[in-house]
């Protein structure tokens, strides 16, 4: 297991990047969970956010690629609109316990 950050880092309806061993990753938390994908929109293979820890469209409801506006759902990483509709980012196992987040690989 790789610690990946505080709890209290990571808000409620929040996102944050992260590099780990050289992976770009992002972390957001949803009533309560935190999902940890890889930092790589599918359709073209560049970084998502569009500022530092800034992943989630206006209403923080979903993922937002700043370049082609591609959305995504926060549980799966499906995409739901955009050029990439029906791919997905890579999903990231991680775990939270009182020490923090942490990451299964």
């Amino acid at each position: 297991m790789k610690f990946l950050c505080d709890s209290n880092t990571l808000v409620d309806n929040g996102s944050r990047g992260f590099v780990v061993e050289g992976r770009p990753l992002l972390a957001v938390r949803r009533e309560g969970r935190v999902y940890v994908y890889q930092n790589r929109c599918p359709h073209r293979g560049i970084a998502l956010e569009w500022q530092p820890d800034q992943f989630l469209d206006p209403s923080a409801s979903l993922i937002q690629c700043a370049t082609h506006g591609a959305l995504f759902l926060i549980e799966s990483g499906e995409c739901v609109a955009g050029p990439c509709a029906g791919q997905s980012l890579l999903a990231i196992p991680c775990t939270e316990d009182a020490r923090g987040i942490w990451l299964a690989s």
